[in-house]
């Protein structure tokens, strides 16, 4: 099995360390191409106005001055020329995507185009900040990754559809087990700005990201971190909202 990772967070990243290890416990052919820097939040950025150069760090490993978005492209269309991968994991992000995260996530990005290009796609995330720890225990995605998705790829899934494994922030004992879900939403807002003087005159902003709980219900993926268990959420592409279109050929076209 060929298997390519990827992230958000940069090839220097943590948790593509981690993500390689757990990769080469279920095949001996797996491939590195990941963004060389930060590209967290970047959602599915293509670099349409910028070259992307493709850098080469040893067998098998390789970087892109672009996007999640643009690795996996890259890979695809260069690297695997003769063979594309039977399996794109993307991640593991330094930090959940829950609820309305993934649709600015890199992490799901990565997974997002792996599938377009008609390879199964897992994106990972290992939450933080929900259960007290001081740093982010990587010893939890890697004790449960392997078998997670050893399972997954022997049940398989939708061709339209990749999977979102978000892990809890807890030990790797503390994990309840695993939970299927839907995606959540949260019941309040998130982004935020701070708005500073510039000492040539006028203002500039941060822009911030919150970090508190909601209160979702039983069933959604915030909930299932918030209580310490693994999180598998499908998603799909498709943002059409059905009941909306039925409301709308009922009242517009018929106008």
């Amino acid at each position: 099995m060929r298997i390519l990772l990827t992230n958000d967070d940069g090839f220097q990243a943590e948790g593509l360390a981690v993500l390689l290890r757990i990769a080469k416990q279920l095949s001996d052919d797996v491939w590195v191409c990941a963004p060389d820097t930060e590209q967290s939040a970047t959602s599915r950025g293509v670099s349409l106005h910028n070259p992307v150069r493709l850098r080469k760090h040893g067998e098998k490993l390789y970087s892109v001055t672009g996007t999640p978005t643009d690795s996996v492209i890259v890979a695809m269309k260069d690297l695997f020329k003769d063979k594309k991968p039977d399996l794109v994991l993307s991640g593991i992000n330094r930090g959940q995507n829950l609820a309305e995260d993934v649709t600015f996530s890199g992490t799901i990005a990565g997974a997002l185009q792996g599938m377009q290009m008609g390879v199964p796609s897992i994106a990972l995330s290992l939450a933080r900040g929900f259960q007290g720890a001081n740093s982010l225990p990587w010893e939890t995605a890697e004790a449960h990754g392997p078998k997670l998705i050893k399972n997954l790829i022997s049940m398989g899934w939708p061709e339209n559809v990749i999977l979102s494994v978000n892990f809890p922030d807890t030990t790797i004992e503390g994990v309840k087990g695993i939970q299927v879900t839907r995606q959540g939403r949260r019941d309040y807002q998130m982004s935020d700005v701070d708005k500073r003087s510039h000492p040539r005159g006028g203002h500039y902003y941060w822009l911030t990201y919150g970090a508190a709980k909601s209160n979702p219900p039983a069933g959604t993926d915030l909930r299932a971190i918030y209580d310490g268990y693994i999180s598998v959420t499908p998603l799909y592409a498709d943002l059409t909202h059905d009941d909306t279109i039925m409301f709308l050929q009922d009242n517009l076209e018929n106008s």
